[in-house]
């Protein structure tokens, strides 16, 4: 796997150039030289979002916040302590 790192401007001139390296690995992309986006195959990235992932990723994922999630609420009896 080659990873491939364009900048914005060489991505806008050479489209075609980023879109060939993505086949050999993910293209990262700049902006101001700050990694800003990835491209990647389409298989690639079916790939990614098929791998099952703890709660703690699913929950820092971009646009989590676009999905809905209500769960259901429970009710928990308390009880006073025996520290006897």
């Amino acid at each position: 796997m080659t990873i491939t790192t364009l900048s914005s401007r060489e991505l806008n001139q050479d489209v075609g150039r980023a879109k060939k390296a993505a086949f050999d690995g993910p293209v990262f992309i700049t902006d101001r030289g700050k990694p800003a986006h990835v491209l990647l195959t389409f298989a690639e990235y079916q790939q990614l979002v098929r791998q099952r992932r703890d709660i703690a990723d699913a929950l820092a994922m971009p646009g989590i916040e676009e999905v809905e999630f209500d769960p259901p609420r429970i009710k928990i009896d308390s009880r006073a302590a025996d520290l006897s």
